[in-house]
């Protein structure tokens, strides 16, 4: 069975899709753009979108009651493969040393609303 999972503390969909599913033990995420979700803006430069999109990823993780530490796969969608050193500076912070889940990081030729950074996660529930 699966559930919806839905926060305010994270932006809100902007399309026909969940901010996340949790089925069978796992919680999927949609892909996480930089959106602060109390002013619907994006930061400046890509460590700041990094941690945007990060923390929208923890805050609805919270909501389906689950840690950054339970996530097992991110994939993180770059819109310029130049900004994956300081991307993965800042994403590192997000994880315990010796604990990172695997990861899959790609340049895209575009993200919604020309961000820099789009993150999505599957976790263990």
């Amino acid at each position: 069975m699966k559930q919806i999972i839905s926060t305010d503390l994270a932006p809100a969909a902007i399309g026909p899709y969940a901010q996340a599913v949790a089925a069978d033990g796992l919680v999927f995420t949609s892909g996480q753009l930089p959106i602060n979700p109390a002013t619907g803006t994006f930061p400046e430069g890509i460590a700041a979108q990094t941690e945007q999109s990060l923390s929208n990823v923890k805050a609805i993780l919270a909501e389906a009651g689950v840690g950054m530490d339970r996530i097992v796969k991110t994939t993180v969608f770059l819109s310029d493969m130049n900004n994956f050193a300081a991307m993965n500076e800042v994403y590192a912070t997000f994880f315990g040393e010796g604990s990172y889940p695997a990861r899959s990081a790609v340049e895209v030729a575009r993200l919604p609303k020309d961000a820099l950074v789009e993150i999505e996660v599957i976790a263990q529930k």
